[in-house]
């Protein structure tokens, strides 16, 4: 293919052979090459229709844009081969209007094309391929939605092709993905697929563990008996039913609330808040067990200042409760850390003693522990760690009074990526933003600070090492606690993924095979 410049590998080329005969699902694992892929069905495609245009869409505007960076540089004189314009919230919507006549290639994310179809600023009727990046978003109300369900009734030569690294741990939802895009072939790759695997570097994996310590095991214990009386109160009343998870809870709170709106019921408002303490006492647990000791503090610090304010009446009779009050004050007597932290301190100390131009990603959960996280390991020489967090809603403080968070804008994003890039930063704490689509240089070694048991975001953060040089994958595991069981259930999703894949894949190649007997 002569309009790009860059040789595809072999397994590229027989994805894109599927994806020149069908709406096609390409699952890839993060940095080989999807993007490649959708250039060159691109290519095909307005070569076939030099007179329709493509659309190239991703969940956000940092990785738009990285999408139409990509494709400048791979297809050659791409500026006088094709028109490419890019949509972002910025750009007016009439301004929108007017580039649509126009432009042959656009690159968008899915809110702008939305509201332009809502507003009948144009039609789809002209577009050849939709190519949808991180498709596995496209499930439920998001917007991705709405656009392809347009794009498959007025597209005059529809062809849609889904790119994700992981597309879901159930066949359920994977197969809701694909009827929304209308899918109807499955190309998958692993890491260790036999015409991947050459191109890819050694990825060195360590499941580290280390003990709960018994001070925090007689906290636990304290606010475990509380959380057990909330849950058992919840029963009673009949609002809850099996396994008390978090998200169980989280729904429980969701329906309550719902039925209070409706009914106005003076027993729901009891269930509410008792409802609202278990989910209180279960994140209090999740922080002593899986992230540190301070942020644990901090929160139970943040608890006792909203009682004092009176914010909430579930929260006052929380900090009311003596072993409450005991968790709290038994906390404030321990003078060492949660013994993950002390553990990353020492792996980073001895990396940057190896390495020192090493680059590094840390992931956590919560902005209080990357926070945490970034403070400690400034202490050690040559550390130079920022964090990488998204843009919050709303500014608010930590829980100890000392950052306000207010979080990163794109603009900043971008820059902190180029620090980390030159060498000015060398290890990124990061919540979930850095997990998916960012133009994220290669690093040394990914660190979980701990288990996810998203299979979606497990594989995604992984990803971001052992591409173009060997690197390292480590993940930090308290052992009995829930970040054991956060990572059996990541490891059970994956292959239950893998499986659901295969069957899915299977089922469309068996309908083709019905077809062509008829």
């Amino acid at each position: 293919m002569k309009e790009i410049n860059v040789l595809p590998r072999d397994y590229q080329k027989k994805i894109f052979e599927t994806c020149k005969e069908n709406n096609c699902l390409v699952i890839l694992p993060t940095g080989t090459g999807k993007t490649l892929i959708a250039i060159m069905l691109a290519v095909n495609q307005f070569k076939k229709y030099p007179l329709e245009k493509i659309l190239i869409l991703a969940p956000t505007r940092p990785l738009i844009e990285q999408h139409l960076k990509s494709f400048k540089k791979i297809i050659n004189n791409s500026d006088t081969w094709a028109d490419m314009q890019i949509f972002t919230g910025k750009t007016p919507a009439e301004k929108r209007k007017q580039i649509w006549q126009t432009a042959e290639f656009i690159f968008s994310t899915p809110q702008c094309i939305s509201n332009d179809l809502k507003n009948n600023l144009y039609k789809l009727s002209e577009v050849s391929l939709l190519i949808v990046d991180e498709c596995h978003r496209c499930l439920k109300n998001y917007s991705y939605n709405l656009l392809a369900q347009k794009y498959k009734e007025q597209s005059n030569h529809p062809k849609i092709l889904g790119l994700t690294a992981s597309p879901g741990s159930d066949k359920k939802t994977i197969n809701q993905v694909c009827e929304n895009l209308g899918i109807n072939s499955v190309e998958i790759r692993t890491r260790e697929s036999s015409d991947v695997k050459p191109y890819l570097q050694e990825l060195e994996f360590e499941k580290i563990e280390v003990d709960f310590p018994a001070e925090f095991q007689e906290i636990k214990f304290l606010l475990s008996e509380l959380y057990n009386e909330k849950v058992r109160q919840l029963k009673e009343k009949n609002v809850l039913f099996g396994y008390p998870s978090k998200t169980t809870l989280l729904k429980t709170q969701s329906r309550i609330m719902n039925n209070i709106k409706k009914t106005k019921n003076p027993l729901l408002f009891s269930a509410a808040s008792v409802c609202a303490q278990a989910i209180k006492i279960s994140h209090a647990i999740e922080l002593l067990e899986t992230q540190s000791l301070s942020s644990f503090i901090s929160y139970l610090r943040e608890l006792f200042k909203q009682a004092s304010e009176k914010k909430s009446k579930g929260v006052q009779q929380l900090v009311k409760e003596p072993r409450f009050a005991k968790a709290f004050s038994l906390s404030l007597e321990i003078n060492f850390e949660h013994p993950k932290m002390e553990k990353l301190k020492k792996i980073i100390k001895e990396q940057i003693e190896q390495n020192k131009n090493a680059k590094i990603i840390i992931f956590a959960q919560f902005r209080e522990t990357v926070r945490k996280i970034a403070e400690e390991l400034n202490k050690i020489e040559n550390v130079k760690a920022e964090i990488f967090v998204g843009q919050a809603k709303k500014s608010h403080n930590s829980f100890d009074g000392k950052t306000n968070f207010t979080g990163l804008k794109q603009s900043e994003q971008k820059q902190m990526i180029k620090d980390f890039s030159d060498g000015k930063i060398n290890i990124l704490v990061a919540t979930s933003i850095a997990e998916e689509g960012l133009d994220i240089p290669e690093v040394n070694e990914v660190i979980f600070y701990e288990p996810i048991p998203s299979a979606i975001r497990s594989i995604q953060r992984r990803g971001r090492t052992a591409r173009l040089f060997p690197g390292a994958l480590k993940i930090l595991i308290t052992k009995n606690t829930q970040d054991q069981a956060h990572h059996y259930a990541s490891q059970a999703k994956e292959k239950r993924m893998h499986s659901a894949i295969s069957s899915i894949k299977e089922d469309f190649d068996n309908n083709e095979k019905q077809k062509e007997l008829f």
